[in-house]
């Protein structure tokens, strides 16, 4: 779950509704982990909006219960790719703010800039579009994940010795 930058509870949740393969309630899962009910809502949240989880409804239930994605190669490219598009928010937000100052630094200099500040200058410029096309290119693989044109090229099959020989 590390790797996914999720914490080990989400791991812990997505394993436990897992194998006890029906929808738990969230007194359930808090017995089952030792951890308050309270802990257990934010962790579902954070599963809801990584797309590994879902709220059911129960026949003759108030109460609340919850799934998992069963399919583990859904799983991990909710995971991929919810996780990257945190970070491309992110990075390229940061980016246009960057991207602001460079030209409120560029309007100051004006024509009183040394050469050693322009090249600077140039040398940043060029790398905010080194990391401009880093991002769009994440977004990019985002979307061809999202699409499932990833099957295209890694199409899913059943292990076997032979199927990975003939891979190489």
């Amino acid at each position: 779950m590390e790797t996914f930058g999720v914490s080990s509870t989400v791991g812990r949740l997505l394993g436990i509704i897992y194998m006890n393969r029906q929808a738990m309630t969230l007194d359930e899962l808090a017995a089952k982990t030792g951890m308050s009910k309270t802990r257990m809502s934010q962790v579902m949240r954070q599963m809801i909006s990584l797309n590994i989880a879902e709220k059911e409804f129960v026949k003759g239930s108030r109460k609340e219960y919850y799934n998992v994605e069963s399919d583990y190669v859904q799983t991990f490219i909710s995971l991929f790719t919810t996780s990257w598009k945190e970070v491309i928010t992110r990075n390229m937000a940061l980016e246009r703010r960057l991207r602001d100052k460079l030209s409120a630094i560029e309007e100051d200099m004006e024509q009183h800039a040394s050469a050693e500040i322009l090249k600077k200058h140039q040398m940043m410029e060029k790398e905010l579009d080194d990391w401009t096309n880093y991002y769009n290119w994440i977004d990019r693989l985002v979307d061809f994940f999202e699409a499932g044109e990833i099957f295209q090229y890694v199409p899913i099959h059943p292990y076997s010795k032979e199927a990975k020989k003939d891979d190489i």
